[in-house]
């Protein structure tokens, strides 16, 4: 794709952060939009946004985990919008917590969003992109998504499966010569509110509310550099988007020594462990 003026684009987990920068920036550019959230009040905030710079905009509150909903939404958007072209699987939540301490509930909840639902968006949009005669997929992983984690093992998993099911499904796209990109994103630490409102298991020296928000307050790069990048992604057909200096460096320390890092890794989380200790009674 050269140009998304004028195209129709559906974004998942538009309501804030990384969705809604990409919304706006693609309004901007002309683009016609079908927006997605549970979070409503955010969801209505965004199309405002959008609309001010003349282009359609669609909203509904759509649960990504449930795959009915997702291919109801899929259908419904080609129907009112006479097509779809882009597609930005960008919703996604986070969990704090060790592998003992993480309740099976909670992995199937991360799981059934993160992953299952860069699946279904994939699923239910592909054939209208096909229909389309172009199109591109984005599916959002993460920097969690090349390394591993003390603490985010439910969120390395989700992050590492889309990363291995983004990378399969550019390859048999290209196999059958469709004329339909896919990048697979991994976002280093954008200022968003994922880790903010992520789910934590509150055990003694391990993670709290203080911690995170500490881990926080290092996250150097803007939704809306994101949104750039992203865009930048797609007009250029990239199969991997890298976003921030982090993101690089991580990619970078995990490719050329992929046994150290974790050691590295291990003296990190001694460290803060110990000091969490200290602070916590």
């Amino acid at each position: 794709m050269k140009s998304i003026k004028g195209k129709v684009a559906a974004i998942t987990g538009a309501g804030s952060g990384i969705g809604r920068a990409t919304a706006a920036l693609f309004a901007r550019n002309g683009c016609n939009l079908a927006l997605s959230d549970v979070n409503e009040q955010g969801l209505f905030e965004t199309a405002e946004q959008c609309r001010a710079h003349g282009v359609q905009v669609r909203t509904t509150r759509v649960d990504v985990a449930q795959r009915e909903a997702v291919h109801s939404w899929a259908d419904d958007v080609a129907r009112e919008l006479g097509a779809v072209h882009v597609v930005v699987n960008n919703a996604g939540v986070a969990l704090g917590a060790t592998i003992e301490d993480t309740r099976y509930e909670d992995f199937e909840w991360l799981m059934n969003i993160n992953f299952w639902g860069v699946v279904h968006g994939t699923k239910a949009f592909l054939p209208h992109l096909k229909a389309a005669g172009e199109g591109h997929i984005v599916n959002v992983s993460s920097v969690f998504g090349l390394i591993g984690v003390p603490t985010q093992a439910a969120y390395n998993s989700a992050k590492f499966a889309v990363k291995g099911f983004t990378e399969a499904l550019r390859q048999e796209l290209e196999v059958e010569s469709l004329p339909i990109g896919v990048t697979c994103v991994h976002p280093g630490g954008i200022k968003t509110n994922i880790a903010k409102s992520a789910r934590l298991t509150h055990r003694k020296g391990w993670v709290d509310a203080a911690s995170n928000a500490d881990f926080e307050k290092s996250f150097a790069t803007t939704p809306e550099r994101a949104a750039s990048d992203i865009l930048s992604a797609i007009l250029k057909n990239r199969r991997r988007l890298l976003i921030g200096g982090d993101a690089v460096v991580i990619d970078l320390m995990q490719r050329m020594l992929p046994s150290l890092y974790q050691r590295l890794m291990v003296v990190g989380a001694k460290r803060r462990r110990r000091k969490l200790l200290e602070q916590q009674p």
